[in-house]
């Protein structure tokens, strides 16, 4: 009986860690047949848990969405990233899910062993937390997204940025910026990659048809955010280059304001954006190192004329 409760066990859990497994896959990871497979799913699904059969030749299994949540397996570090992501959404960007992840939190430390708690609660004392500041996101309008995402699914919905427009789009990735949420996709009707604030989704998107995935327009996702909405999107497109080391400067810079490349241990290209030149020229202050800018042509004779009333302003002449 303590041979065939672990094995079950162990089949939970090689279930909730990849979507499908064929018969014969889970009968060779847990050494057994294909007949015992079969038996020990139906018992898994008289204990609650909804594991769907596969249509194929071999057969499989897939841990689907029951009517009830059943309890789930969590190795430490996951049960101490569950906890601490918790705590976090308490005070994060996601809107509507702040008393929910407290009362998640609770039943999840209730049953933690007491080396988790003080894992948890150590990251907890000696953490503060720095609020972003950023707009709110409708947890549903995340989760509908990652889903669509992972599955592949086309998602309809009315974004705001300016007019509000219908969009259809085939959705690729979500990027956390600390700030705001974005999630990139491939705009059906304007046939090109888009970079879209979650924020700005009028409601939640509604699921369309499945697609067969694009080629990514990037490598890196967050990369390619960056520098989506660093500066395509503003009036002035600035280069610039920052006599300080790349690490330096990130430190002092938002990964969607700036773009930065390396160019040497001592110096960096930064491209941004902006609406102002005056705005553009104080930022550019701000960040406290020496610079050069390269273009636009608009912003050197700005900053120019800047430095003359400056220099006018502490000489005593007018």
């Amino acid at each position: 009986m303590l041979e065939t409760s672990a094995r079950l066990l162990r089949l939970l859990s090689l279930l909730q860690v990849r979507r499908d497994w064929t018969g014969p896959e889970l009968a060779e990871r847990l050494s057994v047949d294909v007949r015992t497979i079969r038996r020990d799913v139906d018992k898994l699904r008289s204990l609650g848990y909804p594991v769907n059969s596969l249509p194929g030749v071999t057969g499989g299994y897939q841990l689907g969405a029951g009517a009830e949540l059943p309890p789930l397996l969590l190795d430490d570090d996951e049960a101490v990233a569950v906890a601490v992501g918790l705590r976090t959404a308490a005070n994060g960007t996601v809107a509507g899910i702040e008393e929910t992840s407290v009362r998640a939190l609770a039943k999840l430390e209730q049953v933690l062993p007491s080396r988790l708690r003080r894992r948890v609660q150590a990251l907890q004392e000696h953490t503060t937390p720095l609020t972003a500041g950023g707009p709110a996101v409708n947890a549903e309008v995340l989760t509908v997204i990652a889903g669509a995402c992972r599955d592949h699914q086309q998602l309809r919905f009315t974004y705001r940025s300016g007019a509000d427009t219908r969009r259809l789009v085939e959705p690729l990735g979500l990027v956390h910026t600390g700030r705001r949420w974005y999630f990139v996709a491939w705009d059906v009707d304007r046939a090109d990659w888009r970079t879209f604030r979650a924020d700005r989704i009028a409601d939640v998107p509604a699921l369309a048809a499945r697609f067969t995935p694009r080629t990514a327009p990037a490598d890196d996702l967050a990369a390619y955010v960056s520098r989506s909405v660093a500066s395509s999107v503003y009036t002035y497109q600035a280069v610039l280059v920052i006599h300080a080391p790349l690490e330096d400067v990130a430190d002092r810079t938002s990964p969607t304001s700036v773009q930065l490349e390396e160019i040497d241990a001592s110096s960096c290209l930064m491209r941004s954006g902006g609406e102002s030149l005056d705005t553009m020229a104080f930022h550019l202050l701000h960040i406290g190192f020496e610079f050069d800018v390269l273009e636009p042509p608009e912003l050197v004779e700005r900053m120019r004329e800047l430095s003359e009333r400056l220099a006018r302003s502490v000489s005593g002449r007018r």
